[in-house]
C-alpha cells in the first residue's frame, strides 16, 4: 500500500518527462469498513473511508491529486493530439455570437459572447417600432451595442473564480428590478441577488442555500424562492421574501415532507397565478395562488400515487397533461379556473398507445403539442377543429419549442437540429404556413454534406426492436473496420434525441462514426420504454446496449475491436454495468461523473437524490430490491478479469454522484482488473457534476478524453483533415 507521503510526492510529479515514461498508477490504502442494510444484509467496503463530506481529508485529497498526477503523466505523450483536437473544437465556434432575441413585456431579451471570453453577457433592448429579432441580430453581429441595457455581465462576475455559474434570472412585472441566482462552487447551492435595472443599484438582500428558481408576484416587491435541505440539498421549501426587509424573517410559504419529491414554483401561460409545483417519479401536486394577492395557495389537485400532471391557466381555463386513469402515455384535460379537484376535468386530448404526449404550449388562436412518435419527436398544431405537423427534414432529428413568451401570435417558435445539421430556431406563421430561419448555430469551417445521418433498429435479445441514430463522414465505407463511439443515457425517462454534436465533428473527421442508442430506460418510444428500464427491469438497459452494440459491428458500421463506449451521471452506470458483463465486447470506456455505487448510496437517505428516486431505482431497505440491484452495481461487481482501456471523470463539488464513488470503483477495480490496459481516473477539484464553468474550458477536458479515445482505438492522426 503506498503510504500518504508517497501520494503526495506523486502528486507533485505532473511535469517531470522521466515521470511520464515510468509512471504507475497510485495505490490507496483498504480501511475495513461494514456497510449494513436494515433487513441485516452486510457488505465488506475497503474503500469507504474515502468519502469526506467536507473534502478536507488530507490522505483523500493526496490520492485525488495522484490519480490526476498520473493522468497527467500518462497523457504527456499525447499532449499534441489532445492541443489539436482543442484547437479544432474551439475553432469551430463562433466566439462573439448571440442568441436569438425573444420579446416580453415590451424588451427583446437576449444573450451574446464576446471573443475569447468564457461566459454570456445577458443584456436586453427596449421595444420600438421597427425593431425585430432579425433586426437585434444584425446590431449583435455588428458589434453595434449602443441601445443595450445589461442585465449580467458574467465574465465581470466570474472574474478571479475557477467556477462560477448563472442558473437564473427573472426580471419584475414592471421591468424594473432583476433577481438572480448565482454559484461559485458547482455544488448546485445557489445564493440569490438583486439589482435595480433603472439604476443599476445592487440591493444588499442575499438568499442562501437555495435552488435556481425565483418568481416574482406582482407587487414587484416580492419574490417566491425553493430552499434546499442544507444536508441532503433536497428542494425542501418555498419561502416568500420582500426585497429590503431582513432574509431570516422570510415567510414559510409550503414545506414538503415527502423527501421523495422536488419541488419548484412558476407562473401560469397568462400570469394570473403563481403555482408551487411537487414532483416524485409517479406522481405530483400543484398549489396555486393569484399573482396579484399570493396570500393564500389552494392545492389544484391532490397527489395520488401513480397520477401524474401538469396544468397550465390561459384564457379562463386549465389545460392539464396527465397520466391519470390509465393514460399511460399522457393526455390533454381540460378544466375551470375554479376547478380543485380531478372530478373536474374533462378530456380534450385522448391517449395513443403509439403516441407520447410530452407537453404542450398554449396561445391565443392556437394550441402546440409536443409528442412523440416511432422514436422521434414532432410537434402536432391544434387550430380550431383541425390539426397538422411541423414537417422535419431528415430522417433522424430533434425538433422542440423554444422560447414562445407571447401567447398573443401567430408565430410559433420551434428548435430543430439533426446528427448533421447545427442547432437552428425557427418561426412558422400557423396562419399562412410561412417558415422563417431566424438563425442556425454558426460552425466555423463545417460542411453538412459532408456527412451522413442514418436512422437504425436494432434487435435486442428479448426481441424489442432499439431505435439507433447514428453519423459518419461521407465516404465511409461499411466493411467493418471502423472506430466507433457509442453512447446512450437510458434512466429517468430521459430521451437522449439525435442533435448536432459540435465537438464530435472532430471523430467523424478522424473516419470514426458516432452512434446514440435510445435504449429502455429513456422515453424514446414512449412511457412503456420507461418503465421496462427501471426498478425490477433495469437490466433491459444494460443488454440493450450490448446488443446495439453487436448489432452495429455485425451490420459493419465498427470493428469489433475498436468499439468505445460513452456514458455520465446515470449513463456512467450504464459503462460500469457493461464492463462488468461484457468487457471483452468494448476497446474503451469513458465514463464521466458515474452513479456506480448504487446499493450504498441508496441505502444512505443523507446523500442529495436518494429518497427522491427510490421509484427509479428501488429502495435498498426491502430486501428484493436490495438483492436485485446489488446483481449489477457497478462498484460490487467488479471482479477479476480483464477491463477495457478506461478513462473516468468526477467533480470533487458533485452534488449529484458525490466524487467518492468514481474514487472507490476506480479504486477497488485497480485491485481486481487482470489486463494492462490503462485505467485514469480525472478529478476536476474546483467543480461539480456538470465540470468546469465557462464555454471553453470544458473543451479542454473533453479533449484531453477524446486523445486518449483516439489513442486506444488507434485512430491515426495522419487520417486528420489537412488544416
Amino acid at each position: 500500500m503506498r503510504p500518504l507521503l508517497t501520494l503526495l510526492i506523486a502528486a507533485l510529479m505532473t511535469t517531470n518527462s522521466h515521470a511520464a515514461d515510468t509512471a504507475t498508477p497510485p495505490d490507496v490504502a483498504k480501511k475495513p469498513h461494514v456497510v449494513r442494510a436494515p433487513h441485516g444484509a452486510e457488505r465488506q467496503d475497503e474503500y469507504y473511508w474515502l468519502r469526506d463530506d467536507r473534502r478536507q481529508n488530507p490522505e483523500m485529497l493526496a490520492y485525488l491529486k495522484a490519480e490526476n498526477a498520473y493522468v497527467d503523466a500518462y497523457m504527456q505523450r499525447l499532449k499534441p493530439v489532445e492541443d489539436r483536437l482543442y484547437d479544432e473544437i474551439v475553432g469551430r465556434i463562433k466566439q462573439d455570437d448571440s442568441s436569438v432575441p425573444f420579446r416580453e413585456r415590451g424588451w427583446w431579451y437576449y444573450s451574446r459572447y464576446e471573443t475569447g471570453k468564457d461566459y454570456p453577457v445577458h443584456a436586453r433592448r427596449r421595444d420600438v417600432q421597427g425593431l425585430t429579432a432579425e433586426a437585434i441580430q444584425r446590431l449583435n453581429d455588428a458589434g453595434d451595442f449602443a441601445d443595450e441595457q445589461v442585465l449580467l455581465d458574467v465574465n465581470a462576475l466570474a472574474a478571479g473564480r475557477d467556477y462560477y455559474s448563472v442558473g437564473v434570472y427573472e426580471v419584475s412585472q414592471d421591468n424594473r428590478l432583476m433577481a438572480y441566482a448565482d454559484d461559485a462552487v458547482g455544488r448546485r447551492q445557489y445564493v440569490i441577488r438583486f439589482r435595480n435595472l433603472e439604476t443599476g443599484e445592487a440591493y444588499p438582500d442575499e438568499i442562501r442555500g437555495v435552488s435556481p428558481n425565483v418568481v416574482w408576484a406582482d407587487d414587484n416587491r416580492t419574490v417566491f424562492y425553493v430552499e434546499n435541505d442544507p444536508e441532503t440539498l433536497l428542494t425542501k421549501r418555498v419561502k416568500k421574501h420582500v426585497l429590503g426587509t431582513p432574509v431570516e424573517q422570510d415567510e414559510l410559504v409550503y414545506e414538503e415532507e415527502d423527501d421523495s419529491f422536488y419541488m419548484g414554483v412558476d407562473r401560469t401561460r397568462d400570469d394570473r397565478f403563481i403555482c408551487i409545483s411537487v414532483s416524485s417519479t409517479v406522481s405530483d401536486e400543484m398549489r396555486c395562488a393569484p399573482a396579484a394577492d399570493p396570500r393564500e395557495f389552494f392545492v389544484f389537485a391532490p397527489r395520488a400515487r401513480d397520477v401524474e400532471y401538469l396544468a397550465d391557466h390561459y384564457e379562463g381555463r386549465w389545460v392539464i397533461r396527465t397520466n391519470a386513469d390509465g393514460a399511460k402515455n399522457f393526455k390533454l384535460m381540460t378544466a375551470p379556473t375554479e376547478a380543485r379537484s380531478r372530478r373536474e376535468w374533462k378530456e380534450w386530448i385522448g391517449a395513443r398507445d403509439d403516441v407520447f404526449i410530452d407537453g404542450f404550449e398554449l396561445f391565443r388562436d392556437f394550441t402546440v403539442i409536443a409528442e412523440r412518435s416511432d422514436g422521434l419527436e414532432r410537434l402536432r398544431l391544434l387550430k380550431g377543429a383541425g390539426e397538422e405537423y411541423v414537417k422535419a427534414d431528415e430522417p433522424a432529428y430533434s425538433m422542440g419549442l423554444d422560447v414562445n413568451a407571447e401567447p398573443e401570435t401567430d408565430w410559433l417558435r420551434y428548435g430543430y437540429t439533426s446528427m448533421t445539421t447545427p442547432s437552428t430556431t425557427y418561426e412558422l406563421n400557423v396562419r399562412t404556413g410561412e417558415r422563417r430561419r431566424l438563425k442556425q448555430q454558426p460552425v466555423l469551417g463545417y460542411d453538412p454534406s459532408k456527412y451522413v445521418t442514418e436512422r437504425l433498429w436494432a434487435t435486442a435479445r428479448d426481441g424489442t426492436r432499439i431505435p439507433v441514430s447514428l453519423v459518419y463522414r461521407r465516404g465511409f465505407e461499411k466493411n467493418g473496420k471502423a472506430a466507433l463511439l457509442q453512447y446512450a443515457y437510458g434512466s429517468y425517462g430521459s430521451s437522449m434525441d439525435p442533435g448536432f454534436n459540435l465537438p464530435a465533428v472532430s471523430l467523424l473527421d478522424r473516419g470514426m462514426v458516432y452512434a446514440i442508442a435510445h435504449i429502455r430506460g429513456g422515453e424514446e418510444m414512449g412511457r412503456a420504454w420507461y418503465e421496462n428500464g427501471k426498478l425490477f427491469k433495469k437490466k433491459n438497459t444494460f443488454t440493450d446496449f450490448i446488443d446495439v452494440t453487436d448489432f452495429l459491428v455485425k451490420e459493419g458500421y465498427a470493428s469489433r475491436d475498436r468499439v468505445a463506449a460513452y456514458g455520465g451521471s446515470a449513463g456512467g452506470l450504464l459503462m460500469g454495468a457493461i464492463s462488468n458483463m461484457a468487457p471483452e465486447k468494448y476497446r474503451l470506456i469513458l465514463s464521466q461523473v458515474p452513479f456506480v455505487d448504487v446499493v450504498t448510496t441508496m441505502l444512505d437517505p443523507s446523500i442529495p437524490l436518494t429518497t427522491n428516486e427510490y421509484d427509479e431505482w428501488g429502495n435498498p431497505e426491502k430486501k428484493d430490491f436490495y438483492d436485485y440491484m446489488l446483481s449489477y452495481s457497478p462498484y460490487d461487481n467488479l471482479s477479476k478479469q480483464a477491463y477495457p482501456a478506461m478513462f473516468v471523470g468526477t467533480g470533487l463539488w458533485d452534488s449529484q454522484v458525490q466524487y467518492w464513488e468514481p474514487a472507490k470503483y476506480v479504486a477497488r477495480l485497480r485491485d481486481l482488473n487482470t489486463s494492462d490496459k490503462p485505467v485514469l481516473f480525472r478529478t476536476n477539484m474546483d467543480a461539480g457534476h456538470g465540470g468546469k464553468s465557462g464555454r471553453f474550458r470544458r473543451y479542454r477536458e473533453l479533449a484531453e478524453m477524446y486523445a486518449f479515445a483516439l489513442d486506444q482505438l488507434g485512430v491515426a492522426e495522419t487520417s486528420m483533415p489537412a488544416k
